[in-house]
């Protein structure tokens, strides 16, 4: 048999290369002291639906092996799964790769930044680390996980998603003010009523007007002004004594045509007259209409010179401009000028609401339909109007308020077909956006329901109210708190919470008597070390809603009371 004979310094050597090739490897699997492995912020916290943290770890110098690479990779452990993260690698100074170095001799250190989208299962969770080592091909894990971080606040979640929806009102006016006018013309110097004047259609409307006035119960005739005039030509004594004549004889006609329609009361009791002896004002209007040749010239003189002789005597001067305004201008203002006014006088209220019990609201007009729709206390009768005046009229207030009141049932499907039926009505109304956004927000459309927010700015307050549910659910704390400035809700204080003005979002908590305000309350009390104001309103909120136990208990915002035996009792 041969005998092999071995070189025991070259064994050696081997046994050495082995040992440091492999064992001192392993030995990174025991961290040195001075190892600091950290999370920011801690617990984590999701914001605009995103959960962001850094990582940092420091490892002590002689710790990192030379021709090792080091894999770190932070998984988030919850109750029914775990969502590994986005790993680190590191490397020693021997390793030829594009990894952070960690230096042998002096340490190093390391951040890492970690990114998830958030689902409530996250809330009770812890953040692990683990670790790999490579080397030469051959992967070591660590035998032990590194917990760095338990739990992710949620409070942003509890915005409250009740969007406000806007009601179009009705332009209903119970009393329609109406009138009808006429005019009886006279000739120069003379104040006699013409019986071919008369016979003129505005005259025999107004006849006709007063007749259907004094006919109809619904009609109530509030009065007839008279105004008679004398052109501004001629000595001002026969003027103002034509005027008044020719008021006289408008007069003495109102009265016989008040006996013919069996008008209740005497003319007297509803006509009262003005006189103008010289109406220059109507002079002036008539000239400025006109398309005579100097009419600039009559106006220049009218502006020159306010005594009334020297205004007439300046434009006689004129005489071939005269001869024109006797023609054309001066009959006109030898008149007497009627205006009889009459209040058409709606349905009442309980008219209004026999008509729509008995199904009888066919012959309403659009207004009169809203109008009486408003006035049910009945949800489905309101309902029916507002379908009926949709159906009738095509009118984008029947189309929003069903909309309206679907939102308020929780019919989106039906709220959103009748609110694109009003927008096919009127495309820009700001009311119906605002409407399609209460819509897109509660169907999960954030960006869509923020762009038809802010299409609707002009809608109301409750648009304002509306970007700040948006606000909040984008991360954007302080527009938000601008935005519910005002509005004394939980999501006022929620945004002032998330902005850490914790006195102002206990102010605003305090003004709202609800289970979700109560706990806002409490979450405050955590925050500034009050564990009275914690427990006080934890009872409270429970006790308005049972189903916030179950929340406490693995809400971070409470991780200091965990252990507190009054906070155990409170919501077991």
């Amino acid at each position: 048999m041969k005998r092999i004979k071995f070189n025991l310094m070259a064994l050696f050597a081997i046994a050495a290369i082995v040992l440091s090739s492999c064992g001192g490897v392993s030995k990174m699997k025991e961290f040195a002291e001075g190892t600091d492995l950290k999370l920011e912020p801690n617990p984590l916290e999701v914001h605009g639906n995103m959960v962001k943290g850094t990582v940092s770890a420091t490892f002590p110098a002689k710790y990192f092996n030379k021709k090792a690479i080091l894999k770190v990779t932070p998984v988030l452990v919850y109750e029914g799964g775990e969502l590994p993260l986005e790993p680190k690698m590191l490397q020693g100074e021997d390793v030829e790769d594009n990894h952070q170095v960690i230096s042998y001799d002096a340490g190093g250190s390391v951040s890492h930044d970690i990114e998830f989208e958030y689902n409530d299962q996250m809330m009770k969770s812890d953040l692990e680390l683990r670790f790999v080592i490579i080397h030469k091909g051959e992967e070591i894990p660590f035998d032990e996980t590194h917990k760095i971080g338990v739990g992710v606040i949620a409070t942003s979640k509890l915005v409250e998603l009740d969007p406000k929806p806007i009601m179009l009102t009705d332009k209903f006016q119970r009393i329609t003010p109406k009138k009808e006018e006429a005019q009886i013309n006279f000739v120069v110097n003379r104040s006699e009523v013409r019986r071919s004047e008369l016979t003129k259609d505005e005259i025999k409307a107004l006849e006709a007007f007063i007749k259907e006035t004094a006919s109809k119960e619904n009609l109530e005739l509030k009065g007839i002004n008279v105004s008679a005039y004398a052109s501004p030509e001629g000595p001002l004594d026969l003027n103002e004594k034509l005027s008044k004549e020719r008021g006289k004889g408008a007069e003495k006609w109102l009265a016989d045509i008040f006996k013919k329609a069996k008008v209740e009361g005497k003319a007297g009791d509803y006509v009262s007259t003005q006189t103008t002896a010289e109406d220059w004002e109507g002079f002036k209007k008539l000239v400025q209409a006109s398309d005579i040749q100097d009419k600039e010239l009559i106006l220049r003189v009218l502006s020159m010179y306010s005594d009334t002789e020297v205004r007439e005597k300046e434009i006689r001067n004129m005489s071939k401009v005269f001869l024109v305004l006797q023609e054309k201008i001066l009959p006109e203002l030898r008149r007497s000028k009627m205006i009889a006014n009459v209040d058409l006088i709606g349905y009442s209220d309980e008219e209004l609401l026999e008509m729509v019990q008995n199904d009888n609201i066919d012959s309403l007009n659009v207004e009169e339909m809203l109008y009486a729709a408003s006035l049910c206390q009945n949800e489905d009768m309101k309902f029916k109007v507002y379908q009926k005046a949709a159906e009738q009229f095509n009118d984008v207030r029947a189309f929003n308020n069903i909309g309206y009141m679907n939102l308020k049932k929780g019919n989106l499907a039906e709220a959103k077909s009748a609110l694109e039926s009003a927008s096919g009505v009127e495309a820009n109304n700001a009311v119906v956006k605002n409407n399609l956004g209460c819509v897109a927000l509660l169907e999960g459309d954030i960006d869509n329901a923020q762009s038809l927010f802010v299409g609707a700015t002009n809608a109301g307050q409750e648009v304002k109210y509306n970007l700040g549910i948006i606000s909040i659910i984008k991360n954007q704390y302080p527009a938000a708190v601008e935005y519910l400035a005002g509005s004394d809700t939980f999501n006022q204080g929620l945004a002032m919470l998330l902005s850490n003005r914790n006195d102002a979002a206990k102010n605003t908590f305090q003004k709202v008597d609800e289970a979700k305000a109560y706990y806002g309350q409490a979450i405050v009390g955590a925050r500034i070390g009050d564990e009275n104001m914690v427990l006080n309103n934890l009872r409270t909120a429970i006790g308005k809603d049972a189903s916030l136990k179950e929340r406490v208990l693995k809400d971070m915002e409470f991780r200091n009371y965990f252990q507190n035996e009054a906070f155990t009792a409170i919501v077991q």
